[in-house]
């Protein structure tokens, strides 16, 4: 029934405003605007649509993942546009935020909503 309809994702935030500045601006991704919600146009053809909620709560899991083909210089350039990483006590990091504990490098970080979105480097 829905193997052929474009499905898409969806999240809420508490400002748009702020999430389009740090969506088109910080993370350089092409934002569109239409009756008081964004769509974020990401590679593949995937749109996300993000919604205003004044009650919103930040996910407790990561909603948003950008694979990377170098964590090393994706973490250097986010926390040059200022970027701060996430740290979990049960997954440790190294000082760039990158958790190196198994499975793939992924560094966590939020958007001004407090949604947690990260970077991920998997084997080549």
């Amino acid at each position: 029934m829905f193997g052929t309809t474009k499905a898409f994702s969806g999240f809420s935030v508490d400002d748009t405003e702020a999430a389009k500045a740090f969506y088109g601006e910080t993370l350089g991704i092409k934002v569109s605007e239409e009756d008081g919600m964004l769509t974020l146009h990401i590679a593949g053809d995937r749109d996300i649509l993000i919604y205003p909620k004044p009650d919103h709560e930040p996910a407790t899991y990561t909603v948003l993942n950008f694979p990377v083909d170098d964590i090393e210089a994706a973490t250097d350039e986010l926390a040059r546009r200022g970027v701060t990483f996430l740290r979990y006590d049960h997954l440790p990091t190294d000082d760039k935020g990158i958790f190196r504990g198994g499975g793939p490098l992924i560094a966590w970080f939020a958007d001004p909503a407090g949604n947690v979105l990260s970077v991920l480097q998997t084997p080549s």
